[in-house]
Order: C-alpha cells, then sequence, then structure tokens
C-alpha cells in the first residue's frame, strides 16, 4: 500500500501530539514533532541569547543549528537532539514555551524549520504535527486534521504536564500563556495557524483517546480507499 504524508495541526495543549504519535504507531509511520523542532531552535536562541530581533544574529544562528530525531529506547518514542544533544526535557520548560510563539513568528526561522520538516518527510509513511503543516510544509498532504479543544480543557491538560514534570506554575499562569500563543500563532505574517480547507476538524474537548483514533483511522480508511 503508498504510503501517505498525515499532516496534523491544531492549537496548543489539544492533545495533536499525542494523537499524532498514536497514529503513527498505529500506521507503522515515522513521527516528527514540529514542535520540539522550533522549542529546539528557541532554546539554541535562549543558550546564545540570540537578538531576535537582529536578522543578522538570527541567520548566523540558524547556520550553526543542526536538528535530528532519534529513537528512544525506554520511551518507544523519538526524541529531538540539538546540534548532537538530547534536549527533549529541557525543551518542554516554561522558558521555552514563553518565547516560543516569538521565534517561530520569525521568517527567517519558519524557512529554516520548513526546509528541515520537508527533508525530513521526503519519503513519504510520515505523521506530522503543528501548526502550519497543510498549509505550508505539505500542502499536498493526503490527509489532514486540524485538532481544537475548550481553552480551559486545554489549560488544565498543560498544567497537569507541567505539576508532573515538577514545574512551580499556576493554572492561570498557564490559561494566559496558551492564549498568548493562540493570538501569535494565529496573527503572524508568515504561515499563521489556520485550518487548511480540505483539512477534517476533530474537537478533542469531550473525546478519549481511543475515540480519537478511531475516528482519525476512519478518515485514513477513506483516503486510502480514495487513493486506490
Amino acid at each position: 500500500m503508498k504510503k501517505l504524508v498525515i499532516a496534523i495541526d491544531g492549537y496548543s495543549a489539544c492533545g495533536k501530539s499525542t494523537m499524532a504519535k498514536q497514529l503513527a504507531k498505529e500506521l507503522g509511520y515515522v513521527y516528527i514533532d514540529s514542535g520540539a523542532m522550533y522549542r529546539a531552535i528557541t532554546l539554541y536562541f535562549i543558550r546564545q541569547c540570540v537578538d531576535i530581533a537582529s536578522n543578522d544574529e538570527v541567520l548566523q544562528a540558524l547556520k550553526n543549528i543542526q536538528l535530528s530525531f532519534l529513537n528512544n529506547p525506554e520511551t518507544g518514542q523519538s526524541d529531538i537532539y540539538l546540534n548532537g544533544e538530547n534536549v527533549e526535557s529541557e525543551i518542554r520548560s516554561m522558558e521555552v514555551a514563553e518565547k516560543v510563539s516569538v521565534v517561530a513568528a520569525n521568517p527567517d526561522v519558519r524557512t529554516f524549520a520548513v526546509e528541515e520538516q520537508r527533508r525530513l518527510g521526503r519519503e513519504k509513511g510520515i505523521v506530522m504535527d503543528g501548526r502550519d503543516i497543510g498549509t505550508t510544509v505539505f500542502p499536498e498532504a493526503e490527509l489532514k486534521l486540524f485538532v481544537t479543544a475548550n481553552p480551559e480543557i486545554r489549560a488544565q491538560r498543560r498544567y497537569q504536564e507541567l505539576k508532573q514534570s515538577g514545574a512551580a506554575i499556576t493554572l492561570e499562569e498557564v490559561k494566559k500563556n496558551l492564549l498568548e500563543r493562540d493570538a501569535i500563532d494565529s496573527a503572524r505574517a508568515t504561515s499563521p495557524l489556520k485550518k487548511a480547507e480540505d483539512a477534517i476538524e476533530i474537537d478533542t474537548t469531550f473525546l478519549t483517546r481511543e475515540e480519537q483514533l478511531k475516528k482519525i483511522m476512519n478518515s485514513f480508511d477513506c483516503i486510502t480507499e480514495i487513493k486506490h
């Protein structure tokens, strides 16, 4: 059976990464976390004190960034590596979360990341999630999904994740960060977060993981029947 490119876009903490990982495992596809790529770039900028307002500094910094994904045998998932260093845990910090949307809105950063994402997806048989995968990175993707959820539920989900990692953060701070990121991601001039015209919308507010996967697999089966 011909392998497809599956693009999953949506807001933060809607469960799209979990959904993408489950789907990739079910299909035997490769999962690529585009959000982790932007977070890793942001982490590098923080470490190197890169001025996001300086085009020269941004371009020079991007020349020094190498991103890759390697399988983690303990988790069975792919971890992101920044210049050979596993930064999967560090990129989930609140400091990175507070800055990633501003960094990701930079046109040069987006050009760099999109080129990397297309390179990784060249062989097809991938599930990639992010904010502009179905509209910019892979507009020709055979299956596109757009994930939404109630903001209160999203904040609760992200808050629980951060609490488990030991972060000292309040629910209100998490909600504020999510809403700010929504605004920046949706309003940016380059590749804004929006639903592709041919994307299937999935609201995860009241769906279990099993129900989400079943719904997506039905869409996948329909697409493959049409393609074949």
